[in-house]
């Protein structure tokens, strides 16, 4: 069950900044709230999933499997931040592991309640949709320059002459 403040939650995440409170007070039985201890993990990458996730308080740490039992960590989230969103749109496994980095709470948001949200709410939802997808331009940059920068550093490590700008 999903607390009365929900909604005064939802307006400090980036995601949800453009819906008018009607909206917001619409979203909030959709979701659903999910606790997490310190170190519990939430899923693994290669499991499924249908279900985006919203850090009400404490932090994840989201990390890729690079080989054997070796994980690179990707990114740690606080409160008022999102992660999970592509199972929302795609039926491929995770695509990393989520584990809690302390006592963590969260609020579920999974396909079904979306459609729901978008059939009730089309203009409500328009403005959920271009802000997550300004998001995912941004996290999708992000990996860019990454995968840049991981590439520079093989090459400086195997000796070959690196240009810089």
């Amino acid at each position: 069950m999903v607390s009365p403040t929900v909604a005064a939650f939802l307006r400090t995440v980036s995601l949800f900044k453009d819906l008018a409170e009607p909206h917001l007070v619409s979203l909030t039985p959709r979701l659903r709230e999910r606790k997490l201890k310190k170190g519990e993990v939430l899923f693994r990458e290669g499991d499924p999933g249908q279900e985006m996730f919203l850090i009400r308080s404490g932090s994840v740490i989201i990390s890729k499997l690079i080989t054997g039992r070796v994980e690179q960590v990707l990114a740690r989230m606080g409160p008022g931040e999102f992660f999970g969103e592509m199972s929302l749109f795609d039926q491929a496994p995770r695509s990393a592991t989520v584990q809690a980095d302390g006592e963590t709470v969260l609020l579920c948001l999974d396909r079904e309640s979306l459609q729901q949200f978008v059939e009730v709410s089309p203009r409500a939802a328009a403005a959920f949709f271009s802000t997550l997808v300004r998001t995912i331009i941004q996290r999708l940059r992000a990996s860019g320059d990454l995968v840049a920068e991981v590439a520079r550093w093989g090459l400086e490590a195997t000796g070959l002459d690196v240009e810089t700008r």
